[in-house]
């Protein structure tokens, strides 16, 4: 009895005596933490932080540039948008490009997942669709232009085969061309991060829908698409930030390539940004192309919160 009272006795002096010993093991461990976090983290912070609290600034003042003098002026810039028709065309422009070019790429990726799952080659026209995503957009929009301009390749064949030819350029029919250039130069990249998220699907599961008489869009429906839902998610979030960027396929395809002003049918919010600063005719405004990159930052936050809650689903494991 009393070696057991004993044992108990030194019993919380050991494991006291111990406990000291993994705090500077921990410890340890932070410093190394930190040390490998910290040089990324001050260059994020010198890199993106400072510059995007420095453009939030900016679109409070009147300013033409280094070497100028900045007056502040508020809220102003942010009013001027409201009331120019320019940009609010421009900003209507990027969310239909955004919503309906969104549309038809995530369609194209579906309908390539379900033709190409048991397709011969499947990796080599998976190299083949994600070409044109390493081809420079100025390239993309410079021969969509080259293409469709009113003497370009498509009008001559169409005279050719004695058809009135199509002004693709005009005003009516600009925006859906730069759509569609969008959708054939972007699709790939979407295309190949579903299909590798297909590849990690195991075969069993097709091979048992096939016996129960599934169609090859139930197969997509009920396996296809909950399976790789979350690669989904984060390529629709990757879509809402890149197409609200569109800016170098419409400067290419509608002015081609040159230093000039896109007309204002095929404007996005980004080219306008582009042509107050850069092309403007007159004094350079920094405040208020500052101001569309902060309504745009904030378009692209609502945009990916709607996204996620819309893609929010739980997670599909297999048993």
């Amino acid at each position: 009895m009393s070696q057991l009272i004993e044992a108990e006795a030194v019993r919380p002096v050991r494991a006291a005596s111990a406990a000291p010993g993994k705090k500077p093991l921990k410890s340890s461990r932070e410093r190394v933490f930190w040390s490998f976090l910290a040089p990324a983290l001050v260059l994020y912070t010198l890199l993106f932080v400072l510059p995007s609290f420095f453009g939030l600034w900016v679109s409070l003042t009147k300013w033409a540039g280094p070497g100028s003098e900045m007056s502040w002026r508020g809220f102003q810039n942010y009013l001027s948008l409201m009331g120019n028709e320019a940009f609010l065309r421009s900003f209507v422009n990027t969310l239909v490009l955004a919503v309906v070019s969104g549309a038809l790429v995530f369609g194209v990726t579906f309908l390539s997942m379900m033709v190409l799952r048991q397709l011969k080659g499947r990796s080599f026209i998976r190299s083949v669709v994600f070409l044109p995503v390493i081809i420079s957009p100025i390239a993309v929009g410079a021969a969509i232009g080259f293409l469709l301009n009113p003497d370009g390749v498509v009008n001559r064949l169409l005279g050719f085969l004695g058809f009135a030819p199509i002004g693709f350029l005009g005003p009516d029919t600009v925006f859906a061309c730069i759509i569609a250039g969008v959708v054939w130069s972007a699709s790939g990249l979407y295309i190949a991060l579903m299909l590798s998220a297909m590849d990690a699907i195991p075969e069993t599961l097709y091979e048992s829908a096939v016996l129960c008489g599934a169609s090859k869009w139930q197969q997509f429906r009920f396996i296809t698409l909950p399976l790789s839902w979350d690669v989904f998610a984060v390529a629709s979030v990757l879509w809402v930030v890149n197409s609200l960027k569109t800016f170098e396929i419409v400067i290419a395809f509608t002015t081609g390539g040159a230093v000039g002003v896109p007309p204002l049918q095929a404007r996005t919010v980004a080219v306008q940004q582009y042509n107050s600063v850069v092309v403007s005719g007159g004094v350079p405004d920094l405040g208020a192309g500052a101001a569309m990159g902060v309504v745009v930052t904030l378009l692209t936050i609502v945009l990916i919160v709607l996204v996620r809650k819309i893609t929010a689903r739980e997670q599909v494991e297999l048993a």
